[in-house]
């Protein structure tokens, strides 16, 4: 497995991934943008890195290695879900600066759209979540297509961006908005629900994929 993941890191991981963890940093932009596009934008980075491995037979090329083909799931979720775990350290830190370091700036008092907050932290984790369950699951049905399941990612994807935001006008809801006090602290139940999806669609998918990988013939 070691020299699975070193290989992934090598001929799977592009520089596109490195340079879209720059998109953590809108964290950081205020007022009236969906925050949660950041996320799309990363596996943006991890979408093309799939479309560079199909043209250079790497599914292929890594089969025909004296590893079992569970073993090569397991190597390309992990290098997936390190790339998102960094992710959302960054973007955890950053959201720290902002609702400590920075709060007091007129440019993040009232924002229009959902801030950077524990709510936000909460689907970005299922964003990702929901990443691996449709989009990895779906390629390693064939492990050859990747743009119906990439396709069907973006569509549930943005759903949930609109439901995030609609959440936040809602009378009952509009703790969700919130960048101190009190109702900061309410948000937590929804990061932690994020995290049980996070860890729940990964692990689920990941067995899915393993099963629908190993009854392929390459």
């Amino acid at each position: 497995m070691k020299n699975l993941l070193y290989k992934e890191l090598k001929t799977f991981v592009s520089p596109l991934n490195y340079l879209f963890f720059a998109f953590t940093l809108m964290a950081f932009i205020p007022g009236g943008y969906p925050l949660l596009v950041s996320t799309f934008f990363i596996m943006m980075g991890v979408f093309v890195s799939f479309q560079i491995a199909r043209e250079h037979h790497d599914t292929l090329f890594t089969v025909l290695l004296p590893v079992k083909k569970t073993d090569t799931v397991k190597a390309r979720y992990l290098t997936v879900t390190v790339i998102q775990l960094i992710s959302l350290l960054l973007l955890g830190i950053f959201c720290a600066i902002r609702l400590t370091l920075l709060s007091d700036l007129p440019a993040y008092a009232s924002p229009a759209l959902m801030p950077a907050n524990f709510t936000f932290l909460g689907f970005a984790f299922i964003s990702f979540g929901l990443f691996n369950a449709i989009f990895l699951c779906g390629f390693y049905k064939t492990a050859y297509y990747y743009a119906k399941p990439f396709i069907i990612y973006i569509i549930v994807f943005f759903t949930v961006v609109i439901i995030e935001e609609t959440l936040g006008f809602m009378p009952f809801t509009a703790f969700l908005k919130a960048q101190s006090g009190n109702d900061l602290l309410l948000q937590i139940p929804v990061l932690a629900c994020g995290i049980v999806f996070y860890a729940l669609a990964t692990m689920l998918s990941l067995k899915s994929s393993e099963k629908k990988f190993s009854s392929l013939d390459i």
